[in-house]
């Protein structure tokens, strides 16, 4: 359930459901966020957290649990926890708690990425062309997200797919030609502006204008 509600935001979520493979999967330090739960089969939440940090991987870790004692949160905290959420919870409070631990993950992601005069702000989910409000679909913005976090390097189809779509994802890759499409008559085509290049054969480029 929640690795849908995460999905329909615009997030690629990987979801494993024992310790071992939650530590695995943690452990490559690709992912933006680690939400932890605490009772896991064959390795418990507080010693995944531990072997992570020190191995000095410190992807934020969120977290969420049934286990709602204080000393149960502090022993969390002192591992290196980041947040800590506790069963039952709003999903939109689950929302914010993982945009803030997003805006304090420090200088490898901007608050604003900026790419001439187009600005997104994953916080706020919100994207501006100069002084005009740009509306996206949670999947056109992450997107133009990736893209634009990896402004002026090449990306394909299948990057994007990895990055934006659910890790599940076993259809074409020509879908992301079709959301760059919608893209280019959103923040593009209204502006007479051809910020993303494409690369036949090879993927997409996100460039400033000019």
């Amino acid at each position: 359930m929640v690795r849908r509600g995460l999905a329909a935001e615009g997030h690629s979520v990987e979801v494993v459901h024992d310790g071992m493979a939650g530590l695995a999967a943690a452990s490559t330090g690709q992912h933006d966020i680690v939400v932890l739960d605490i009772m896991l089969p064959g390795l418990s939440g507080y010693r995944i957290l531990q072997r992570l940090r020190a191995a000095e991987i410190w992807t934020p870790v969120l977290m969420l649990t049934a286990k709602d004692g204080e000393y149960d949160e502090a022993d969390a905290f002192d591992l290196g926890a980041d947040d800590y959420l506790v069963k039952p919870f709003s999903f939109v409070v689950l929302l914010a708690r993982l945009r803030a631990l997003l805006r304090r993950a420090g200088d490898a992601r901007p608050t604003v990425l900026t790419v001439g005069d187009l600005k997104l702000d994953p916080a706020r989910h919100r994207v501006h062309r100069g002084d005009v409000e740009i509306t996206l679909t949670p999947r056109e913005f992450g997107v133009l997200e990736h893209l634009m976090r990896h402004a002026g390097e090449v990306v394909t189809k299948t990057d994007i797919l990895r990055a934006v779509w659910d890790a599940h994802y076993e259809g074409e890759v020509n879908v992301v030609e079709v959301y760059v499409g919608y893209l280019r008559r959103k923040i593009d085509a209204p502006f007479g502006t051809n910020s993303i290049e494409t690369l036949r054969g090879v993927g997409y480029r996100m460039a400033e204008p000019g």
